[in-house]
This record gives C-alpha cells, sequence and structure tokens, in this order.
C-alpha cells in the first residue's frame, strides 16, 4: 500500500528522518514502534504531505505521491489521525463527521445554488454515513454534543471516525491509545481489527504501549 524509499526530512540543522526505508502491506495493520524524537510521527507527517522531503519518495500503491499536496493524497485514500486531536471544537459530534468527508457538488458555490436537488442528495447521502459512523463508533449518545467537550478518548474515536468519513483505502493512526483508559483502548482495539477484517482497510500505527500493539 505506502512505500518509503530512502526518505529524508530536515528541519534546519536537525535531520529527523534519515534515509528510512520500509513498506506498510495492503490490508494489514502495521505497528510503527521506537522511543520518543525517534521521528515517529515526522514520517507520518511525510507520508501524509504536511512537511516536505529532502529526498526520497513516497508511493501509495506504486504511484509516486511525494510531491502532492496533503488533499491531493487524501482524494487519493491515504488518511490520518493525529497524536492531539484536531476536531472542530464548537461543531457537534455529527457536524464534525460531516464536515470531514467529500462533498464534490457542495465544494463548488454553482452547485449549491443552481443543481439544488443534487447537492441536497448529497447532503443527505453524508448525513447518513454520518449516523452509521456514529454508531459504528458507540458515540450515539454524544452526537448533539459539540466536539470540545467530549473526553480525551471520545475526541480519539472523534479522530478515527473524521478519517472514516473519507472512505480512506489506508489509515495512518499517530498514537490513536495516547491518555485513554483500558476499556475504551480495547473498544478502539476492535473497531481498528473489525474496519481491517470486514473492511479490508489498511492501517499504520504510532504506539508506546507494545500490549496493545
Amino acid at each position: 500500500m505506502i512505500t518509503v524509499d530512502k526518505v529524508s526530512v530536515s528541519f534546519g540543522g536537525l535531520k529527523a528522518v534519515d534515509g528510512v526505508s520500509f513498506e506498510i502491506p495492503t490490508g494489514r495493520i502495521t505497528g510503527l514502534i521506537g522511543p520518543n524524537g525517534a521521528g515517529k510521527t515526522t514520517m507520518f507527517n511525510a507520508i501524509a504531505g504536511h512537511v516536505p522531503v529532502q529526498s526520497g519518495r513516497i508511493l501509495l500503491e506504486a504511484i509516486d505521491i511525494t510531491r502532492l499536496k496533503p488533499h491531493q493524497r487524501a482524494e487519493k485514500g491515504l488518511a490520518r489521525t493525529f497524536q492531539i486531536p484536531q476536531e472542530f471544537s464548537r461543531l457537534t459530534v455529527l457536524e464534525n463527521l460531516m464536515a470531514a468527508a467529500a462533498m464534490p457538488l457542495g465544494e463548488n458555490v454553482f452547485n449549491v445554488m443552481f443543481r439544488r436537488s443534487r447537492f441536497l442528495g448529497e447532503e443527505e447521502a453524508v448525513y447518513r454515513a454520518a449516523r452509521e459512523t456514529v454508531t459504528f463508533l458507540e458515540l450515539d449518545r454524544v452526537i448533539d454534543e459539540k466536539a470540545g467537550n467530549l473526553s480525551g478518548g471520545q475526541k480519539k474515536l472523534l479522530e478515527l471516525g473524521r478519517a472514516l468519513m473519507r472512505n480512506p483505502r489506508i489509515i495512518l493512526l499517530d498514537e490513536i491509545g495516547a491518555g485513554i483508559n483500558r476499556t475504551l483502548l480495547v473498544k478502539i482495539a476492535e473497531k481498528i481489527k473489525l474496519l481491517n477484517r470486514e473492511g479490508g482497510l489498511t492501517f499504520c500505527l504510532i504506539e508506546h504501549d507494545l500490549d496493545y500493539v
């Protein structure tokens, strides 16, 4: 699914990633482990397009995406979560999920104004998908709650849900289990395994809890 080929990333004089190569197999759950400061999150940022690489290549299903912008990589099926959740704090859980979805018609003002029925049909489909995602993640109880009021664990689930709303082929999970209780950690693990087993979704996860990995 992903091939990282001799990738290097530098910040000023600091080389955070130095000639790294590895592969993420299609349809697998792959762990990326290492001590703090090893460059794991920087590597994820490079794969997702949030930081430029100085040398090397990144391939998504054999297509070179090294110079693509983050949204272009997302359009090709690459999604990620963040170590610190990036929710829209003033929007509800449902609104956060809908905002994360791809809406080609709704992103064009002409369509919203002059192709109203098609736009509304697309919006209805996104609404249904968001409701199904809420149920899958067992967030029904807080569906109308402002995302900023959620617990840390609920925000991590919402992060996963926002990634799912793009219908990705691979999700990069950056310490999705950090700072949450063991019960919720088990629930998140079950969701990841179910999505992998039944949906064929590929995952790569950064995690310090080796029992969890």
